[in-house]
């Protein structure tokens, strides 16, 4: 892990390139309301009520169909993983349970008891589960969608609320397709078919116009993942978007690269508070920075790109290799632990010329700036040490995930899944079976 510091950027580059049109005209409206620590107030309510929007999702579907897998899924955590939700055949789900994501408390998915006993009545299940609770459903069946699933659907439709249908556990057909008819097997007409007979089966219940995406929660960045997190990303509001895109697991440059955008957007916001409300100008600099404000932004891009010691020792678990490999492939950015008021303090006094030389050079692109503060200096300096740090932490999240592909962890491997379930049958007609059996074991291991 190498010592972070931010570099003398080339003319023109200080501030990352130019301030988007949308962050212009917000500077501007903040400019001409003549009252920068109004604005400034205003805005730091804004950034922490954002850190504390509350996301829950809610996961329903009949026992067996993949519920708890997807809700480990979804929150970047596999079925063995700390804070897993119990996975099995058989129905674990009695009750709501909630499983809060691993690094972002505001986010909650929710494994909801399973749908699939004759006595299910849907107006009384939404009454169970505290139906107002959730911002939207996902329904997930391994097979087909049933009368269950549909009437369930009518009774969420009806109260207004958002869901999608999830056929889970495609991986297993294709393995089973491809056994079957391996000369004629083709993998993308397979899952049409299976999309096709699906939304047919809703249509005839009643749906006008059913989505239904494809998954195998063992393999993230597979089939329609990928989709189904975009689509969920798109229909958010703006607020619980964020929550949700910042909750992604970092399995692609694609997610990382959204996080990064994400958190952007807020940069000029927290530059603008900053030099609002730090009125002492620190030790050894000719203006004042809110170093708590640089220091918890840093932690927390850090955390969002899974750069932490929680989330680099969950993942050092998942690939089988030591923490300290997976931190040796870190290059630019220190380790949250090592981000204290000292350390932000000797950055800003090592970088004090180079940081006045920067953010006067911001003054050139937001001239705006000039005449709403005195503290144009510190406001450019804030802006530039964070969106530099921001993009470091991209880079080696870029790294870890070049070099540990997280998604691959979790590949559904259903030829040793049917060996293991045919041992195990066989194993229980016959002791002689049972030492054949451990004697192949021993051979191919």
């Amino acid at each position: 892990i190498g010592s972070w510091g931010p570099a003398v950027p080339l003319p023109g580059a200080a501030m990352g390139g130019k301030f988007s049109r949308e962050q212009l005209e917000e500077l501007k409206a903040a400019y001409e309301t003549g009252n920068l620590n109004g604005v400034a107030a205003k805005l730091k309510e804004e950034l922490e009520s954002l850190e504390k929007i509350p996301l829950n999702i809610a996961i329903t579907g009949e026992s067996g169909s993949g519920k708890s897998s997807f809700v480990n899924a979804i929150r970047g955590l596999g079925d063995e993983d700390d804070g897993a939700a119990k996975t099995g055949v058989i129905e674990t789900t009695k009750d709501p349970k909630a499983y809060p994501h691993p690094v972002l408390p505001n986010v909650t998915v929710w494994d909801l008891p399973g749908i699939g006993t004759p006595s299910f009545q849907p107006s009384s299940y939404l009454k169970q589960i505290n139906f107002s609770r959730y911002d939207f459903f996902i329904i997930i069946t391994s097979e087909r969608f049933t009368f269950h699933h549909i009437t369930l659907a009518r009774e969420i439709h009806k109260m207004g609320k958002r869901l999608y249908y999830v056929r889970s556990k495609v991986d297993a057909d294709l393995y089973a397709a491809q056994t079957r008819r391996p000369s004629t097997y083709d993998e993308v007409r397979i899952l049409q078919e299976i999309r096709d007979n699906c939304v047919k089966n809703l249509r005839d219940a009643g749906e006008v116009s059913p989505r239904v995406f494809l998954i195998c929660s063992w393999n993230w960045d597979k089939y329609d993942f990928p989709f189904l997190q975009e689509t969920l990303e798109n229909e958010l509001d703006a607020q619980k978007r964020h929550a949700f895109i910042l909750g992604l697991p970092n399995i692609s440059a694609k997610i990382l690269e959204k996080k990064k955008a994400e958190q952007k957007k807020h940069i000029w916001k927290l530059a603008l508070v900053s030099c609002a409300i730090a009125v002492i100008p620190l030790p050894g600099l000719s203006f004042a920075c809110d170093v708590a404000i640089l220091m918890a932004n840093m932690k927390l891009y850090l955390t969002a790109f899974g750069l932490d010691d929680n989330s680099l020792t969950r993942l050092a678990k998942q690939v089988g290799k030591p923490v300290a490999e997976l931190k040796s492939v870190i290059k630019t950015v220190p380790m949250a632990s090592s981000i204290s008021k000292e350390w932000v303090v000797s950055l800003l006094t090592k970088s004090a010329c180079a940081a006045v030389m920067i953010a006067e050079e911001a003054l050139d692109f937001i001239p705006i700036i000039g005449p709403l503060l005195s503290g144009g200096v510190s406001f450019g300096t804030t802006y530039y040490m964070l969106n530099s740090f921001l993009n470091d932490a991209v880079k080696d999240a870029q790294n870890v995930l070049h070099k540990y592909p997280q998604q691959k962890i979790h590949c559904y491997h259903p030829e040793k899944r049917l060996k293991s379930h045919f041992s195990c049958a066989r194993i229980s007609q016959s002791g002689s079976t049972k030492t054949s059996l451990n004697k192949t074991k021993l051979k191919t291991k």
